[in-house]
């Protein structure tokens, strides 16, 4: 088995070769339900759920191999991925594992969605995958030409998900068959960001791209100086997303330009984790062993939290609190307001997988295979 370090730096290879104060809360997701990838199809990395205020260890799950992707909840259910190739569904409350789904490809860095009765994953093999949620029985397949580490994104009767193929492509979610589909000039590795229809792209070939969901014409694309491995974040007319050249980037989608650029005075290294946002924050991993949270109007260091290992784990927000996994194998919990940390829990194998809250509970998994459930 890979590291998702070692995987991650491949596929980075693969993308440079084909590219040569006080913090206020934040409107809720609507329904208590982590769906997708960052709970939301703009990709915010928020959860409307409650926590409660000391977090109990309520059970684990055995994978057969690494998890590196985050896992979606809905209707008291937990769906995740394992580089074995296997689609787990577990019952949220007791973690009893109620079926799986044999997708034959490695399941990485796709995290699975849920949507209207179906469960959607992408695997290494390039293969997408339309899986009922209530029995693990396939309905449909689709096959790219690349990898997917995309996570699919369901918006209505559309799914949208990136391909090392370079391409973007919109399916149908009930059908599978393909709708349109965007060439790009690099991997697409992220995951398309879903708001007021346009989708919003960033990859490999150092461009982020604004389509449009019906016909998938291209709105309008900004050069960004460098290629991204992150998603980009959306909220309020901004997007937010780290690059490999060191910088996170606030961006302007109505005047369509790049608002301000944060670099760390000191440290100089890639951002892999996708942005939560608040009304005024940003709070992303680094590469540097780092959280940072930023403002989101002037892109300035509001704090820094320093790990002991790279933060390629996405951040979640519940509340006025920040959980984030890290490479040193611990789970964080963060003040939103001063980065001060509360709680911490050692899983003892890396956590590049981001968390995900629903319902009262908080999920993570593990690099060595390991799924977490945390309540009360």
């Amino acid at each position: 088995m890979r590291s998702f370090a070692s995987v991650a730096i491949a596929g980075v290879a693969i993308g440079v070769a084909l590219c040569a104060g006080v913090v206020a809360m934040q409107e809720p997701l609507a329904g208590d339900a982590w769906p997708m990838f960052r709970g939301s199809s703009a990709l915010g990395g928020v959860a409307a759920t409650q926590l409660p205020t000391v977090l109990r260890l309520r059970w684990t799950y055995q994978a057969k191999d690494s998890i590196e992707s985050s896992a979606a909840i809905a209707e008291g259910t937990v769906f995740v991925g394992s580089m074995d190739g296997v689609l787990s569904a577990l019952d949220l409350a007791t973690g009893r594992l109620r079926w799986q789904y044999d997708a034959k490809g490695p399941l990485q860095e796709s995290s699975p969605s849920v949507h209207n009765g179906m469960v959607f994953v992408g695997d290494l093999n390039g293969v997408l995958h339309g899986v009922d949620a209530s029995t693990g029985k396939v309905r449909w397949t689709f096959k790219t030409d690349g990898e997917i580490r995309s996570s699919p994104i369901p918006v209505g009767d559309r799914i949208y998900v990136g391909s090392y193929d370079q391409h973007l492509y919109c399916l149908s979610a009930t059908t599978g068959a393909l709708v349109w589909k965007f060439a790009t000039e690099g991997p697409v590795h992220g995951t398309p960001a879903v708001e007021k229809g346009v989708v919003y792209i960033s990859g490999c070939d150092e461009t982020f791209r604004a389509i449009d969901t019906v016909t998938g014409k291209q709105l309008y694309a900004l050069r960004l100086g460098a290629y991204t491995g992150a998603s980009a974040a959306v909220r309020e007319g901004r997007a937010f997303v780290g690059t490999f050249g060191n910088e996170v980037l606030g961006i302007d989608l109505t005047r369509h330009v790049v608002r301000w650029t944060y670099r760390h005075p000191t440290r100089s290294f890639p951002f892999y984790s996708s942005a939560a946002l608040t009304a005024n924050r940003v709070i992303l991993g680094g590469r540097d062993k780092l959280v940072h949270c930023l403002d989101s109007a002037t892109g300035k260091a509001a704090w820094t939290f320093l790990t002991r290992a790279r933060v390629e784990s996405s951040p979640l927000v519940v509340g006025n609190r920040v959980f984030v996994g890290s490479n040193d194998g611990v789970l964080y919990e963060l003040a939103l307001a001063s980065g001060k940390k509360s709680w911490e829990f050692t899983a003892g194998a890396p956590l590049s997988a981001s968390p995900a809250a629903a319902q009262g509970a908080l999920i993570i998994g593990s690099q060595d295979g390991v799924l977490y459930c945390f309540g009360s």
